[in-house]
């Protein structure tokens, strides 16, 4: 496998930077986890989880996309969330011992704090604040979940490719996505031939100005005039819950 992860020690301070999940932590509890991160990079195309893989590792993305893949029978698949520095991988191993169902592809390359399931739930049941950050990620999931499969159902190509492209774009700096046609069908359960015709629409339309070597420049306003409204719904409940919940107070730790 071409991708890669690569690992490397981690400080306090550098582990803390970057996740909102982890920012919402106070220092006492945020210690509990900080002592056992590993600091990992990982590249376009890796694969951090496998379906039926023992959920073993939690990921703390500081950066990038990875997207959760549901893997059909017939060897297709298909996104059903994405997640960057505003949650985590594998949190629910907090429950106990579990296979994963999906298959966790980074889309695109980023950095993030991993630390063994088995350590994270000895923090989880120490700490009110930690369960309540794992809470708040697992029903933005749900949220996340439930506007996609209402999107594939109801929605154009045209418009859920534009979401997927936002969605990609709120976690990277620029305007320049490093994505590739094919990562797209597989975002969008697609042939190859479909998002071809999808991107020459989108193009016209002025949402993309250039598809070349892997890598997309977008015109957000472009986009956001395309896409329908799940992407604005989904994206102003999950801020409004984050918001409100993670700043909430939480008791101090357990013994």
């Amino acid at each position: 496998m071409a991708a890669r992860l690569r690992k490397g020690t981690a400080t306090l301070g550098q582990t803390g930077a970057g996740n909102r999940l982890l920012a919402a932590l106070p220092p006492a509890d945020f210690g509990l986890l900080a002592a056992h991160f590993q600091k990992i990079s990982f590249e376009p195309e890796a694969v951090l989880v496998r379906s039926d893989d023992e959920l073993d590792q939690v990921y703390f993305p500081h950066s990038g996309a990875i997207a959760f893949m549901l893997d059909m029978p017939d060897g297709q698949t298909v996104a059903t969330t994405l997640v960057g520095r505003e949650g985590a991988l594998a949190s629910l191993s907090v429950l106990g011992p579990s296979l994963s169902s999906v298959t966790a592809v980074a889309r695109m390359a980023g950095t993030a704090s991993l630390i063994s399931a088995a350590k994270f739930r000895v923090a989880y049941a120490r700490s009110a604040a930690i369960r309540n950050i794992v809470q708040v990620h697992t029903r933005s999931l749900l949220l996340q979940l439930q506007h996609v499969a209402a999107c594939n159902a109801l929605h154009t190509v045209d418009a859920r490719m534009a979401r997927w492209l936002l969605q990609l774009h709120d976690r990277v700096s620029e305007d320049l996505l490093p994505v590739t046609q094919e990562a797209l069908s597989q975002l969008l359960g697609v042939r190859r031939t479909t998002v071809t015709l999808t991107m020459s629409k989108l193009r016209a339309a002025g949402a993309i100005r250039s598809d070349r070597r892997g890598f997309i420049e977008i015109d957000r306003a472009g986009l956001e005039s395309i896409t329908c409204d799940c992407y604005t719904l989904m994206q102003r409940r999950i801020d409004r819950m984050y918001d409100q919940e993670l700043s909430a107070p939480q008791p101090a730790l357990a013994p």
